[in-house]
This record gives C-alpha cells, structure tokens and sequence, in this order.
C-alpha cells in the first residue's frame, strides 16, 4: 500500500505527544491552514514523555528508548467508531514486525504482545465537531532498547535476547511504526480484510478472557471490530468506542 506524505516534528522530550499534536493541530487551524487532507499524516515523535497516556487514561511509561508517537490523518467517515481503527493500527504494526522475523499477537482492543507479553499499545480518536468527522488521530507507543516493567517486552530482547539492537533504536523504530500507520490509512475502507487478518493474529489468554468475573473463550472479531466471547451456555460482544 502506498505511504501517505508525513509531516513530522520530532522531540527529545514532551509532556505527551498527544498534547503536542493537539497544539500543533489548533495552530494550523488558527492560522487558516487545512487540519489533515487527503494524503497527508501529521505525526509527532518523541525520545521520552513524562505523561504518556494509555487505554482508560492509565499511565503508559514512555522512557529514553522507546518510540512514543502521535499522528493525525483523514479516515473516512464510512467507518464506524474508533475500534476498527485500533485494529487497523494495530495490525499494520503487527506487520512491519513480521517481516523482522516476529510473531506478534493482537490482543484486543489495542494492544501488541510477543509471548504474552506487552510490546506496544495503540490509543485511537476520531474527532468530531458539529457531527462532522474531521480526523482521526492514533498514539503508539513501543518498547525498544529501554527497561520495560513487568509483564511488557522490548523489541531488542525479542530480537536479540537482550537490551540492544539495532532494529530496536528509535531511529530504526520510527520508519517501521509510520509504515504501520501508512498500511491502517491506506488500507482504511477494506474493514473485512482487516478484521480477517486481525481475527488470525488475534491472542487467546490461556484459560480464558476475564469478564464479569467469568473466563471466556474467545471466538473472534465482529463485523464492528467487537470481541465475541463464549462460553458454556452463553455469548457475548465486548465493544470499545472511544471519540471525541
């Protein structure tokens, strides 16, 4: 698929990269310039945040050594709620890790794990104003050469076994995480392509999906990018929409 054009600003330290883009996206539209058109991704990269934000607003450690990423960029109205482009994100990371030799696993609604363990989060918006969709927006965040906290992974220690490689440098990172978010825009509108591809990289916890105080097995994504869970006797759709 073909990469749209980027325009990037790149920071070695920022409250939150979400923050910067939103003041970098209020002041092109103070000065009469076009928020994101059709074939052009703004993005904001930095070498370390101090208030990265995850799923729910949970903390997202952002350290010297990961990637820590924000973008902008038109996604069609045609596509329903935020969730599809969780999943479109995701995958189009997932991909450019694969062809590193990696085996990713999409563990819904936004996350990447190798092993079970967290490699990456992508955090969705779609911003709407007076029922108009006017961009979306997708933050990224992914371990690579620095310490990681319980449960996570870093990109060198999948790689190579231990704190260092160089596919894993935020320099390396940054093309790899754009190519990921150029597959999501590109790739927009073929909603059923993307969620079969996620369906088959999708990550089954051993012993089931806690809900409601119950373990579920998981039986795939819905034509709304929802995740469907059964179990004996029941069924159910988990969603997640997030805009503003």
């Amino acid at each position: 698929m073909t990469a749209p054009g980027w325009q990037l600003r790149r920071l070695p330290v920022c409250a939150s990269t979400e923050i910067e883009l939103a003041r970098w996206l209020a002041r092109r539209e103070r000065e009469g310039r076009p928020l994101p058109e059709s074939g052009t991704c703004l993005a904001v990269v930095s070498r370390r945040q101090r208030f990265g934000m995850g799923q729910q607003g949970r903390i997202w450690h952002s350290p010297v050594g990961g990637l820590w990423l924000s973008a902008a960029f038109p996604w069609p109205t045609a596509v329903d709620g935020s969730t599809p482009l969780a999943l479109a994100a995701a995958l189009g990371l997932a991909l450019q890790l694969e062809r590193l030799g990696l085996r990713p696993q999409i563990k819904w609604p936004n996350d990447l794990l190798l092993d079970g363990r967290k490699l990456a989060g992508v955090l969705p918006r779609l911003r709407w104003r007076g029922g108009t969709m006017r961009w979306a927006q997708v933050g990224v965040g992914i371990n690579g050469v620095n310490q990681v906290p319980d449960g996570a992974v870093s990109l060198a220690k999948a790689l190579a076994g231990h704190r260092w490689h160089p596919m894993a440098t935020p320099r390396r990172m940054e093309p790899l995480v754009l190519s990921g978010v150029a597959w999501a825009v590109a790739g927009a509108t073929q909603v059923d392509k993307v969620l079969a591809s996620v369906d088959q990289r999708l990550w089954q916890p051993i012993g089931g999906w806690p809900h409601a105080g119950k373990l579920w097995q998981v039986r795939g994504i819905t034509a709304a990018g929802g995740l469907r869970l059964e179990r004996p006797g029941e069924s159910l759709t988990l969603t997640s929409r997030r805009s503003v």
